[in-house]
């Protein structure tokens, strides 16, 4: 089963940070533009912030119950990396030592 359906059960809100032009964020931009719209039509009211900044270092933060987040480095990853960075955010629940 795909992890994508499931990306709002342990998450409230997905954020991805990129470059628009740069190098180290190329896996991340080509991950929006072959799966966001895949990830939105499987979780049409989960919120995915997609902001795009010039010369800003790619990453992703995941925001959980309680306020709890967690970031992932997305800089210089291919888009099957950043695939798996986020399918991590996606799979990971706080422990409540993190609460």
């Amino acid at each position: 089963m795909s992890w994508r359906p499931l990306l709002s059960k342990n998450l409230k809100e997905l954020r991805i940070h990129l470059c628009q032009s740069s190098a180290g964020s190329k896996g991340t931009r080509d991950f929006i533009l072959k799966e966001y719209a895949a990830i939105k039509e499987a979780n049409p009211n989960f919120p995915i912030l997609v902001r795009e900044s010039s010369g800003i270092e790619a990453r992703a933060f995941g925001r959980y119950a309680y306020g709890q987040e967690r970031k992932v480095t997305l800089e210089n990853l291919s888009k099957e990396d950043v695939e798996g960075r986020i399918k991590t955010l996606a799979e990971t629940r706080p422990s409540a030592s993190e609460r």
